[in-house]
């Protein structure tokens, strides 16, 4: 049984001005997502600004998330790192913790070969014990796990179950799903690709965009898995511009931005990254007010 169907936001961290963690804004976050049909919290992705938090900072964002959602919906922690060690002893505790699964970014920077990233996945998801998904995104790794690599660790490591599929290569996703005859949890990792993801077996996203517009998102999905395919594929054309504007500089720049421009108060982010250029906060704020949310 999947980790989940439907849509999961990667949600942010949300920052006092002084750059520390704001929990209360959190929990904040956490009950709309909740309340707007959200169908998983991803805690602690690259959207969460992971790469900046302490280890101890870490886990006390997975463990605040875990215990504020008390299993009302699915809390999937990011646990990856460039170091199998680190990422096998954050798997651990986020499972400890009662981590409903863990996801699991390809070891940046190192640019492991195909045959290292087999050793690394294998090591980190028998040290979690709970449900792992890959997340495959090249384009911020250096590396990208091909179709035969993943296919390979879905039958041979029973706690792998699925990816999260950020390379933007629907050749690479059709040759992943005909591997393994359409036996793995596929996700979306691109918002702007979520139908065309799910008509090649998908069953969800882990989205950017829910974090501005939880219901819609999670609308382009259930409309989908539903038949409603035409509904699905003109919300999702709807969201076109908005999801444009969200990555119109690396994320979570944009996302931080269109937050505290709807009120959330989610604050600052943490260097290296920057505030949203004016230019784009124009465009972004365009957007918003276009789709309802301003």
């Amino acid at each position: 049984m999947a980790v989940f169907t439907g849509a999961g936001v990667a949600i942010v961290t949300p920052m006092k001005e002084n750059f520390e963690v704001n929990y209360e804004k959190l929990d904040e976050l956490l009950e709309e997502q909740i309340a707007g049909s959200t169908d998983a919290i991803i805690i602690c992705g690259t959207t969460g600004e992971s790469a900046t938090l302490s280890e101890e900072e870490h886990m006390d964002v997975i463990k605040f998330a875990i215990d504020r959602v008390n299993k009302r919906i699915p809390v999937i922690a990011g646990t990856g790192s460039n170091s199998t060690a680190t990422a096998m002893q954050l798997s651990a505790e986020a499972a400890e913790l009662g981590a409903d699964g863990v996801l699991l970014v390809t070891p940046y920077y190192n640019k492991a070969t195909q045959n290292g990233m087999i050793r690394h996945y294998t090591a980190v998801a028998e040290a979690a014990k709970v449900p792992s998904i890959l997340y495959n995104v090249p384009s911020r790794t250096g590396c990208g796990l091909s179709a035969s690599t993943i296919a390979a660790l879905v039958r041979d490591v029973p706690s792998i179950v699925g990816v999260k599929e950020a390379s933007g290569n629907f050749s690479h996703i059709a040759e992943l799903m005909n591997l393994t005859d359409g036996k793995i949890d596929l996700y979306s990792g691109n918002d702007d690709q979520i139908v065309p993801l799910l008509s090649l077996g998908g069953i969800g996203v882990i989205s950017v965009l829910s974090n501005v517009a939880p219901k819609e998102t999670h609308d382009i999905v259930d409309l989908y898995l539903s038949g409603r395919t035409k509904e699905s594929c003109a919300l999702q054309l709807k969201a076109i511009p908005l999801i444009s504007a969200l990555f119109s500089e690396v994320n979570p720049i944009p996302v931080k931005a269109a937050l505290n421009m709807m009120g959330r108060e989610v604050g600052p982010l943490r260097m290296p990254l920057s505030e949203l250029e004016p230019a784009h906060k124009e465009v972004l704020k365009k957007e918003l007010k276009a789709f309802g949310l301003l």
